[in-house]
């Protein structure tokens, strides 16, 4: 494999998991913001939010890199399957996206490994304070 088709890959995983973490983040924000009306829960996704974006800027690769290489019109695995489209409540919505945030940071874990192990621990330090956040939400829900 050419270190071109390595960074292909990579930075489309990177891509990906990074917006789907920011998106996640963003989602639960919002519910903690609008819905449980807590200050508390929403400062911390807004931290966590911060947090990732400080991380992301770190990088030794651009953004623009990163987006160069996403390919949304020949990704296979963009289509959603029925279960993506059913949402019960709010509460569906908040733990469907805490799921998804977890998921793509570890992603965003092993994959930093290729680059920078310390921002690797960086994306784990994270994942474990969402799995503390999401303990507080839930109970509080």
């Amino acid at each position: 494999m050419s270190k071109g088709s390595v960074d292909n890959f990579l930075y489309r995983i990177l891509d990906a998991n990074i917006n789907r973490t920011q998106e996640g983040l963003r989602v639960c924000e919002e519910i903690a913001r609008f819905i449980l009306n807590n200050s508390s829960f929403t400062l911390q996704f807004k931290k966590l939010r911060h947090r990732l974006n400080s991380i992301i800027a770190s990088l030794r690769i651009e953004r623009k890199e990163l987006i160069k290489y996403r390919d949304t019109e020949k990704d296979v695995g963009k289509k959603s399957i029925i279960q993506e489209m059913k949402r019960k409540d709010f509460k569906d919505i908040l733990f469907v996206n805490l799921q998804r945030i977890k998921e793509s940071l570890r992603v965003l874990e092993e994959f930093s490994k290729l680059i920078d192990k310390k921002m690797a621990e960086r994306f784990k330090r994270m994942r474990y304070e969402v799995y503390n956040l999401e303990k507080k939400i839930t109970l509080f829900c």
